[in-house]
């Protein structure tokens, strides 16, 4: 038998950074998800527009969970996205509100989706606001 047969042979492999989907649900909303809608609204020469990510009351709910809220045209059209579960892949709705009135429908989203990506999330969000007319004209 020789000494060669004895030696480790496996060297550590290096460990694969976190899927952005696996990092902590606030710093991939704040970090990955924000910026990527900016840049596509951009895309879409949609200008002015504020995004922020906050914990706020659901509209008829005594219920409060985090959201991603997105203004433009002075503050005229403003949708939101909610978190319900604080999950990316929990439950999630949509709702949609112009010149400040609360809005009147609050819609499941991304409700078939298993596994959620950042592409995925970005691109749902721009077919439901063109899906409103607010992105292109008819």
């Amino acid at each position: 038998m020789t000494e060669e047969s004895n030696a480790p042979v496996a060297e550590k492999k290096k460990a694969k950074p976190p899927a952005l989907e696996e990092k902590p649900f606030d710093e991939y909303i704040l970090n990955h998800f924000l910026p990527a809608l900016e840049t596509s609204f951009a895309k879409q020469n949609i200008t002015g527009i504020t995004l922020e990510f906050v914990e706020a009351p659901i509209p008829y709910s005594d219920q409060t969970c985090w959201q991603v809220v997105g203004n433009w045209q002075e503050k005229n059209r403003q949708f939101n996205i909610y978190y319900i579960d604080g999950t990316l892949n929990g439950q999630k709705a949509f709702t949609v509100s112009t010149h400040g009135i609360k809005p009147s429908i609050l819609e499941s989203f991304m409700i078939d989706e298993k596994k959620v990506n950042l592409d995925l999330m970005v691109l749902f969000v721009l077919k439901r606001l063109n899906g409103q007319k607010w992105l292109t004209e008819n």
